[in-house]
């Protein structure tokens, strides 16, 4: 066999190979739809995408997995909330601002936003401030807690504050119970991604860099810890210039990763259990403390539902039904699951979301526990799942289908492609 010959034959398997995987990947994996037979109302935050996912934001209502309606002006949008009267309120980040305090404009501004829904979808008021930079630096979860008054996690400072009007009439630090460095606002330090009001003066925290959720109790601080250091091994909790030791003891409070893992937005079940959406982990985890030793463990967790493994998943809600929903972050999809994994509702995104509510409920402080295993172990491979998880928020129009195996097998091809070139270019 000639050189001109053999490079045909690679070319051929090379292109053959390629059109294989994307066909078949295509048409065998799951559809990330499915209707239900009964009405939903889904309330959506969209981070969004492109680089450093802070373009195209929105919110989104979904009524079964229809897109109602959706305002879409700033660059993210993270924790949605519809109060109770109509009205919805959501974290938000967008750049181009003047009012810049001590950075250079134009800049960028993190709070909250009030949009009335009718009979167009429009911004009415927000509350912001600027912020040294748009990445890691968001106000992720608002909460409203009295008349006026709104609990914010400000992820610039690292601390939950209580604010009214401009002001802010109470706030708990991170600094209070880590080691700080110097100035928070020049690195990714906890991440305080999430709040939740557990009862009067009593809040769940979310740090997501400690691999850690809190109790915080006002005039107390922390009172609770899950996912205490163990003393084990802190690498990830220190990746990426995260937490440091910064009084040289040795040590950083990190979880342990095994646990919960770079988790988001956690929901109290009450005493004694929690929901997690543990996104390092690509699972939602439910933890329940152990009443003789007050350790937290696993009671119940699902890495996959409808064929399709989980992908960074950043919330999960126990719902009034006994199901649970579940933003799929990275695979772009929301979906309602029974206690046993089964999918029965489901909604896609044009973008990336961030976090998703079930009205008319909302995310609720309580709510059923589950006890049996639901199903884990998704088969997933080192380096090339993570890869690919990492170009879905800049690439919107990868398919949700392409994953790991698909990428390995491309590259393949590629390479048998690259080969037949090269031996037609010097045949």
């Amino acid at each position: 066999m000639d050189r001109k010959t053999r490079s045909t034959v690679v070319l051929a398997i090379g292109v053959a190979l390629l059109i294989g995987t994307l066909a078949v990947s295509g048409l065998t994996t799951p559809d990330r739809s499915v209707a239900a037979d009964e009405d939903r109302r889904t309330l959506v935050g969209v981070q969004g995408g492109g680089a450093g996912w802070h373009d195209y934001g929105g919110v989104t209502l979904f009524e079964r997995s229809e897109v109602v309606w959706h305002e879409g002006s700033a660059d993210s949008y993270f924790d949605v909330t519809m109060l109770d009267n109509g009205s919805v309120m959501a974290g938000f980040m967008h750049g181009g601002y003047d009012d810049c305090g001590p950075y250079e404009s134009p800049c960028t501004h993190t709070g909250f936003r009030i949009i009335d829904p009718e009979p167009t979808p429009e911004v009415v008021s927000e509350y912001s401030f600027p912020v040294r930079t748009p990445t890691n630096s968001e106000v992720h979860d608002v909460e409203r807690v009295g008349d006026g008054e709104y609990l914010v996690t400000d992820m610039e400072h690292e601390r939950i504050a209580i604010v009214s009007g401009n002001q802010t009439v109470w706030e708990w630090r991170g600094s209070s119970f880590y080691d700080a460095p110097d100035d928070p606002t020049r690195t990714d330090w906890l991440h305080i991604n999430d709040v939740d009001v557990i009862d009067e003066g009593r809040y769940l925290v979310s740090l997501r860099n400690a691999n850690q959720v809190l109790v915080v109790e006002r005039g107390e601080g922390v009172v609770e810890v899950i996912n205490e250091d163990d003393g084990g091994d802190d690498a990830t909790c220190t990746q990426r210039g995260q937490l440091s030791d910064a009084d040289g003891d040795g040590d950083v409070r990190c979880g342990d990763p095994g646990l919960l893992n770079h988790q988001h937005n956690p929901q109290w079940l009450g005493e004694g259990a929690v929901l997690v959406a543990d996104s390092d982990n690509n699972r939602v985890v439910e933890l329940h403390r152990e009443e003789s030793t007050g350790e937290w463990t696993v009671a119940w967790e699902l890495d996959s539902a409808g064929g399709i493994p989980f992908d960074w998943p950043r919330d999960a809600d126990r719902l009034a039904n006994g199901n649970t929903l579940v933003t799929d972050t990275l695979n772009k999809r929301l979906l309602e699951v029974t206690p046993n994994g089964t999918v029965v509702w489901s909604a896609t995104t044009e973008h990336i979301p961030y976090e998703a509510e079930r009205l008319p409920e909302g995310e609720r402080p309580t709510g059923e526990r589950y006890n049996a295993a639901a199903g884990a172990g998704a088969d997933r491979l080192p380096v090339l799942d993570p890869a690919v998880s990492l170009a879905r928020g800049a690439a919107p129009w990868l398919p949700y289908w392409f994953a790991g195996a698909e990428l390995g097998l491309t590259l393949v091809a590629l390479g048998f492609v690259g080969g037949g070139v090269y031996l037609r270019r010097t045949a």
